[in-house]
């Protein structure tokens, strides 16, 4: 089995002149989960190579077995540091894909045709697709094989306004995943703030948090198989 992985090249936090980019437990519990499977893994972004690591997310309060596990993991970071260009890719050649969270999508994937169109495809090949914490935002503009946009009647979840409103960067973000997906006629979902939560519809699996991660990766191994 293969499945893509793709993760944000958006380095800046708004106007901040803080950093950001893909959230590391995001990228680490979701690619070992798969991998222990016996899954490939490929890792793409917009730009290729290195993408921009959220510089919050490697702080000693968020580290977990698996973020440790990467640090210590060569090939792994050989993997991340050499991700292929997104434009690269053909869905055609994955059995599913999964978006690591971080600020960075809702800047970068959530406007890229090129990633709009990936997700589309996928989902047109009725393969599973799954999004964890800031990623689903990245839904936003995807359509439907109607026209209409993918996620709407659809059950999703992703970081909600509370946590939003808790890191403090309510006003930062460009748009709040919460409000987006019920103004785009979604049922969204959610469960307590920080605790693992995973809603999925069909061939559409989303986490609402980072403690997601590693359920959104075993849904997807279980659509998989």
């Amino acid at each position: 089995m293969n499945v893509l992985m793709v993760v944000t090249s958006h380095d800046t936090l708004g106007d901040t002149g803080k950093k950001t980019g893909f959230w590391l437990e995001e990228f680490a519990a979701p690619y070992y989960t798969l991998l222990d499977a016996g899954v490939r893994v490929v890792v793409a972004s917009p730009e290729g190579g290195q993408p921009p690591l959220d510089p919050k997310s490697d702080l000693p309060e968020f580290q977990t077995p698996m973020t440790e596990r990467f640090k210590n993991d060569a090939s792994a970071q050989q993997v991340l540091s050499s991700t292929v260009k997104l434009d690269a890719v053909s869905a055609d050649d994955f059995d599913g894909v999964f978006y690591p969270g971080g600020h960075g999508p809702l800047w970068d994937l959530a406007a890229s045709k090129t990633s709009i169109s990936l997700i589309e495809s996928f989902e047109r090949q009725s393969k599973p697709i799954a999004f964890v914490c800031h990623a689903p935002g990245v839904l936003r503009h995807v359509k439907s094989s109607t026209g209409e946009p993918l996620v709407k009647g659809r059950n999703v979840t992703g970081f909600t306004n509370s946590e939003e409103a808790a890191v403090g960067l309510t006003e930062v973000v460009p748009f709040l995943i919460e409000d987006e997906f019920q103004a785009l006629g979604a049922h969204y979902q959610k469960g307590p703030d920080w605790q693992p939560f995973v809603v999925q519809d069909g061939q559409l699996i989303t986490g609402q948090n980072p403690a997601s991660s590693e359920a959104t990766a075993s849904a997807l191994l279980k659509k998989l198989r």
